[in-house]
């Protein structure tokens, strides 16, 4: 009972922040407001996991191990192993690519620990710089080569603890960055266009005892203003994201007989940005012999991607356990998007 009373408390704090906090003051507001592009370093908003994709992210509640220290920190209680180590690639829009990893150190009684780096390549972009009109005709600016200095990354410190069988909270304290390009105007004068912040994640997991089922909750992304060069006295939020979700193997409440070689996990999540108006992302797994998984999801009121699928095959040799996990998101206008990750756990 502690326990729930626990959560509701951060519900209500964290309702509380979210009432009080506009973005056009603070940087990490913007309640009921669709606020495209008022937002920096989104990246951070680019989900990294190929299971957590494949269930249209809605991974909040079912965050497990090493994986969830990109989505709820909470669950890397829930490691199986004294160890776990992470790697995926994301191919994003336009050439965009993301390369990510984490390890993580199962402590038991002192709680759990990991290490985590997300690197962006945002591919080969065109560089321009303004010029008089009647120096280049109807043109005002020219071309003048590649940008350099061009990309983001991440790089995070977890803790998290179970506070009992049934309740666990930690946190991520991550140093992101972004570099925009080396700007070069028509004088010829150079400007790094970079900045950096420290950001925080913090999540919950919590299990009423109600067969499988899993509650969970987390924020991501809080920050200060982030302002560059070329912005003058502008100052814009990181992508701070609110979301809470459940999850649960309904093949506890179908058949119990069956649920050793089959489970069919079901999950919902509810999610609050503040630069974009509120979703509600869904999924289902399909697992057989805790072998071979098929998923699929739906990312509800996104403005580019909808469908995802995936699928997942673990196997354990020699007493190390590997898993490696496929998804594909449909996008419109874009390319769909495809991600890769591996998962050694021993």
């Amino acid at each position: 009972m502690r326990h729930i009373k626990f959560l509701i408390v951060i519900l209500i704090s964290y309702s509380s922040l979210m009432a009080q906090v506009d973005m056009n003051t603070t940087g990490q507001g913007g309640v009921d407001l669709k606020q495209s592009g008022k937002s920096t370093m989104n990246f951070l908003q680019v989900g990294v996991s190929a299971k957590a994709a494949g269930l249209g992210n809605a991974y909040t509640a079912l965050s497990k191990g090493v994986e969830s220290v990109f989505t709820n920190p909470a669950g890397l209680t829930e490691m199986n192993s004294e160890f776990e180590a992470f790697v995926s690639t994301t191919q994003w829009f336009a050439d965009i690519k993301y390369l990510a990893g984490a390890v993580a150190w199962n402590a038991k009684e002192y709680g759990a620990l990991a290490v985590s780096f997300v690197v962006v390549d945002y591919g080969t972009i065109k560089g321009t710089a303004l010029v008089p009109k009647a120096g280049t005709g109807s043109d005002n600016y020219i071309l003048n080569g590649n940008v350099e200095n061009v990309g983001a990354y991440s790089f995070g410190l977890t803790y998290v603890k179970a506070i009992s069988d049934k309740f666990s909270i930690g946190g991520t304290a991550k140093y992101v960055g972004q570099q925009l390009g080396r700007l070069t105007d028509a004088t010829g004068a150079v400007t790094d266009n970079n900045n950096s912040r420290m950001a925080f994640d913090m999540g919950v997991k919590y299990f009423p005892g109600i067969e499988s089922l899993r509650l969970g909750m987390s924020i991501r992304n809080f920050s200060t203003f982030v302002t560059y060069e070329n912005q003058g006295n502008a100052a814009a939020p990181l992508p701070l994201t609110f979301a809470v979700g459940a999850g649960m193997n309904i093949m506890d409440v179908i058949n119990k007989d069956i649920s050793k070689e089959h489970a069919l996990l079901v999950t919902a999540e509810f999610i609050h940005p503040n630069n974009y108006t509120d979703r509600v992302n869904a999924g289902l797994e399909y697992t057989f012999m805790k072998m071979f998984s098929l998923r699929a999801g739906y990312e509800g009121n996104h403005d580019v991607l909808s469908w995802a699928g995936g699928v997942g095959v673990k196997q354990t040799i020699e007493g190390i356990e590997f898993q490696i996990d496929y998804s594909y998101s449909k996008a419109q206008y874009f390319d769909s998007v495809n991600r890769f990750g591996i998962n050694i756990a021993f």
